[in-house]
């Protein structure tokens, strides 16, 4: 994306905006904001815009790779929510999602994507239509909306925009109720096809309290089922930057927190506000722990890789789609780039913890250069990186 027109994406973003009705984190904060799905982007060829109030940007992910059949269909996860110490979790971005691709006639491609979105340190009142959220601050509490994203054409192309097929709140069955966690909580994460005539099942369950809530995913045009079989490298989201597997784990960076001010605000690395990209950040919080993941027949990742859709420390360097930033160099304040590490109770995400085994690679661990395909040909996509995790 040239600068210019990155900066008119800002423009846009600011004039649409994430509302907040006040400041501070404290128990009478409220928020708003909308996570979009990062589409890919060609100039003159294939522009997104985002439905309004909605941006996306950074979606460093984890993928357990399978050729079992139906292991795309059919697994669950299993972690552990992380924690607040020094720094709020929140403070380093306002969610975390699984996610995976879905088949949606509408949709470019047929494709459409999900993510259940959990938010830290946020009590939901509603998911919005549009695919955003409405939290009040609540420490160390998570809630759930599950927006799945998909891409029309406004009527001319190159230019597509970017509205929800889907959203819901997770529940404990009331439909005003949302499913309420806690840090420390361990948490199973089922994806699980029904039949054909029902849309993907997700149900959550915390282990550690018993509640538990589940998600079908029935649109307005029909249910909405996962678009691949196995979950292998390849099988990717047919409009997105990454040559990934169907199902994901991402931390959703680049924002601000939506109890923090400026709230809920696009932002880049270097800037002081975007403690995404700040490493004593993630340090001050107890990490996510990712467990396992098991698919439906009872197997196991037969090996994991990492990617990232901004290129990882490009992104810092200014060498990615989000143009030049104020990091004259890689490390300091606000100019690190958070990655996945495996520590003794499970995959972390964010920075080198106490409890560390291996970094992975470090920020290495994603690929800087476009060098996979797709439906928009030759080097087009973020290649995954195969990284030497082991879990059950």
């Amino acid at each position: 994306m040239t600068l210019w027109r990155l900066s008119a994406f800002l423009v846009t973003l600011a004039a649409f905006g994430w509302m907040v009705q006040s400041s501070g984190a404290n128990s009478g904060t409220l928020g708003s904001g909308c996570i979009a799905h990062h589409p890919n982007y060609i100039e003159d060829t294939f522009e997104v815009q985002y439905a309004a109030g909605c941006s996306g940007h950074d979606e460093p992910e984890l993928d357990p790779v399978s050729s079992a059949s139906g292991s795309a269909q059919d697994l669950t996860w299993r972690f552990v929510l992380p924690s607040d110490g020094s720094f709020n979790v929140s403070t380093t971005g306002p969610t975390f999602w699984f996610g995976g691709t879905v088949n949606d006639p509408k949709s470019l491609f047929g494709q459409s994507f999900l993510e259940v979105q959990f938010y830290p340190d946020a009590l939901v009142r509603n998911c919005t239509p549009n695919g955003g959220f409405v939290v009040s601050y609540a420490p160390n509490t998570y809630t759930v909306c599950s927006p799945v994203w998909s891409i029309h054409t406004t009527g001319q192309k190159p230019v597509f925009h970017e509205p929800a097929a889907f959203n819901a709140m997770l529940t404990t069955g009331s439909k005003h109720d949302p499913l309420v966690m806690h840090a420390g909580d361990t948490i199973d994460l089922h994806f699980h096809v029904v039949s054909q005539n029902q849309g993907w099942h997700i149900d959550v369950t915390d282990e550690t309290t018993g509640g538990s809530g589940t998600i079908v995913l029935n649109s307005a045009d029909g249910p909405l089922l996962p678009a691949f079989d196995k979950q292998e490298i390849g099988n990717a989201l047919g409009w997105g930057l990454v040559n990934d597997t169907p199902n994901s784990f991402v931390w959703e960076i680049g924002h601000t927190s939506p109890f923090t001010s400026p709230a809920s605000q696009f932002c880049i690395p270097g800037q002081p506000i975007c403690q995404s990209f700040n490493e004593p950040a993630w340090a001050g919080t107890s990490p996510i722990q990712i467990k396992s993941v098991t698919f439906g027949d009872g197997s196991h990742p037969t090996q994991w890789a990492t990617v990232s859709d901004t290129g990882g420390k490009a992104e810092i360097l200014g060498n990615s789609f989000v143009g030049p930033t104020d990091c004259a160099s890689y490390g300091g304040p606000f100019c690190t780039y958070p990655f996945y590490t495996q520590g003794s109770s499970g995959v972390h995400y964010g920075t080198d913890f106490p409890n560390q085994i291996s970094d992975l690679g470090g920020v290495d661990q994603f690929a800087q250069t476009l060098e996979c395909g797709g439906p928009f040909g030759a080097n087009s996509t973020y290649c995954d990186t195969p990284v030497p995790i082991v879990l059950p």
